[in-house]
């Protein structure tokens, strides 16, 4: 199989300026969930379906009748191992007047066969586009996913790859890569002011630089109580805690992240440094998944800038 950014082309009797318009129109072919606008330069908005895949997309990119550039910012999928694919990647809409026709060529820069992803995303995306957009170019109405629902096209894809069968089962997950040397990353993991601060008035006391120690985390006025104790810390690879106890009183279960692990799993890749989040039992199926998953999300997009920026 090539390893080739992935690319599918249709040819269409409208004219270049109606399938522009047709590709802007996201909701009408891609899917109904998405929240922000589709159609203005340097815009972004969020797709997500359920809770397989996620991402939030900037559109760089709009000549109109000719080309529509999105950039992946963020992406997650539940059913690989590593979230970094689709992050960074561009998407391509190029259109161009063949004949009478008009062409247009769907490109995800990035998307190769070496991705984890990469069957099932071919089998997505020319579902999307040689059908859906197809239709809403040709007829005036496309098969987007529908809003809040399960959706046939989505439903095939989940049974033909067994994604339910794929599903992480460990817990939440986020990936991300630094020029920082892993010894300056797991210094800076370890020392959890560094990083878990900064967005609900958190209060963090005790300590968590040896093993066995422990320390408590507050925040959100006493929304969220958890006290951790350092289980693991294997130099510049792996740090995990244990949450001994927890107590989040939005919950009809408030101490759903107690006997869960915080990890971070850290190595060399290519000259950068991965690293990879794990709350090992933060699961889809409890209920604090959600705003938990969010707030997790907004800590580490918050830690991946620091050390981004860190000298």
């Amino acid at each position: 199989m090539s390893s080739k950014n992935f690319t599918t082309t249709i040819l269409v009797d409208q004219a270049p300026q109606d399938v522009f318009k047709a590709v802007n129109n996201v909701r009408g072919w891609w899917s109904e969930n998405i929240d922000g606008d589709t159609d203005k330069l340097n815009a972004m908005f969020l797709y997500h379906y359920k809770d397989v895949h996620a991402c939030k997309i900037k559109i760089t990119e709009l000549i109109p009748g000719k080309k529509v550039v999105w950039q992946v910012l963020e992406n997650h999928f539940n059913f690989i191992n590593d979230d970094t694919e689709w992050k960074g990647d561009d998407i391509v809409f190029d259109i161009s007047k063949k004949g009478k026709q008009t062409q247009l060529q769907f490109t995800q820069m990035g998307l190769t066969s070496a991705d984890e992803c990469y069957n099932v995303c071919y089998d997505a995306w020319t579902g999307f586009i040689a059908n859906s957009l197809d239709k809403l170019i040709s007829t005036g109405k496309g098969e987007p996913t529908p809003k809040d629902k399960d959706g046939a096209f989505n439903e095939e894809l989940i049974e033909k790859w067994k994604l339910n069968d794929r599903k992480k089962a460990n817990g939440f997950t986020f990936s991300m890569q630094t020029s920082q040397s892993v010894e300056k990353v797991f210094k800076t993991l370890l020392d959890v002011r560094n990083w878990w601060t900064g967005l609900y008035g958190e209060q963090i006391k005790g300590d968590s630089s040896k093993l066995n120690d422990e320390f408590t985390f507050k925040a959100g006025n006493g929304v969220h109580y958890s006290k951790q104790k350092l289980i693991e810390a294997e130099p510049n690879k792996r740090i995990v805690w244990l949450v001994t106890d927890s107590n989040l009183n939005f919950l009809n279960k408030p101490d759903e992240w107690t006997g869960t692990k915080i990890c971070f799993d850290i190595a060399n890749q290519s000259g950068k440094t991965k690293v990879t989040f794990t709350h090992e039992g933060l699961v889809p199926k409890i209920e604090c998944y959600n705003g938990c998953a969010g707030a997790w999300t907004q800590y580490l997009e918050n830690l991946e800038k620091r050390l981004t920026n860190a000298k």
